[in-house]
């Protein structure tokens, strides 16, 4: 139980520190938005024309890095939700026992 209440808090800073980098990027181009759960999108979408690589290469460079973090924000994410269940079972052994 020790230990997975350390990696819960090691994962909460790390969710803050990547948060941190989202909203920074987001900050650096207003085509991001303010969004920090979604992903910009690298692909075709109908009825809108997606900025590719030979129109604007600095902001996809930057859409690609955002994107990253992103991914490693919801991996981060899961990892503590699994973290977070595997404390309350624990919680809820000792309580029961």
């Amino acid at each position: 139980m020790l230990i997975s209440s350390i990696l819960l808090v090691i994962l909460y800073i790390s969710h803050r520190y990547i948060v941190a980098w989202i909203i920074y990027y987001n900050k650096t181009d207003e085509r991001f938005g303010n969004s920090v759960w979604r992903w910009s999108y690298d692909y075709q979408v109908i009825g809108e024309r997606d900025v590719s690589d030979l129109d604007d290469k600095p902001f996809v460079r930057k859409r690609r890095v955002r994107n990253r973090a992103v991914s490693i924000m919801y991996c981060n994410f899961f990892i503590g939700f699994y973290a977070f269940m595997s404390f309350l079972s624990n919680l809820l052994i000792r309580i029961l026992t």
